[in-house]
């Protein structure tokens, strides 16, 4: 009998789009997955909701989809978020320290203030503007993924999120990467990933 060669793992990295389903498939037809990624048999590690933006992994290999989603191995993961208002030290405090959501504490994460507007690509959909109400950015490193826990955590200091685009899991950041465009990841940032879990 033959022996079938066995495929080697593949790890993708993917700068997801606005109004994406991070899925491959979708009963109701929205945009999934399929629409920019042919790769056969990856998965991705780990959820970026529908209305939030860029870094999202896809993996064949499972051990390695558990190191980036299971919260004990502490992974890094950064975000953009535009929020409403100008944060004071207080609130960016409270998200340092951690914010009750559900009757649970976050995690001690990292926040901070961008003095800057930063590049990013064109929204298809623009926020919503509001003329007397000021918005700010901020980076905000997470290592868990309570279901939507940055939108919660700014919402509960008082700074609804307006536009949150995620630029790096671990060593691995998003780069020039487009949204809609992927690539391959190295065996060393595979090696990297493991090694940062």
């Amino acid at each position: 009998m033959p022996v079938t060669a066995r495929r080697l793992p593949r790890t993708l990295a993917f700068h997801k789009p606005y109004d994406v389903l991070p899925c491959f498939t979708d009963p109701d037809g929205r945009h999934t997955l399929s629409r920019y990624i042919e790769v056969p048999d990856v998965y991705p590690a780990g959820r970026l909701d529908r209305d939030s933006e860029g870094l999202l992994l896809l993996t064949s290999d499972g051990t390695l989809a558990h190191r980036i989603t299971d919260p004990r191995h502490l992974l890094a993961k950064v975000y953009l978020v535009q929020v409403e208002r100008v944060p004071d030290a207080a609130a960016l405090n409270r998200l340092e320290t951690g914010v009750l959501l559900g009757g649970r504490r976050t995690r001690p994460a990292e926040a901070r203030l961008l003095e800057e507007p930063l590049y990013l690509p064109d929204r298809p959909v623009p926020i919503r503007f509001r003329k007397h109400v000021p918005t700010a950015w901020l980076e905000l490193t997470l290592r868990e993924g309570m279901n939507r826990q940055v939108r919660r955590m700014t919402a509960a200091v008082g700074h609804p999120t307006l536009r949150l685009v995620r630029i790096k899991i671990g060593p691995i950041a998003l780069g020039d990467l487009q949204p809609g465009q992927w690539r391959e990841l190295t065996k060393r940032e595979v090696a990297q990933i493991f090694h940062s879990a």
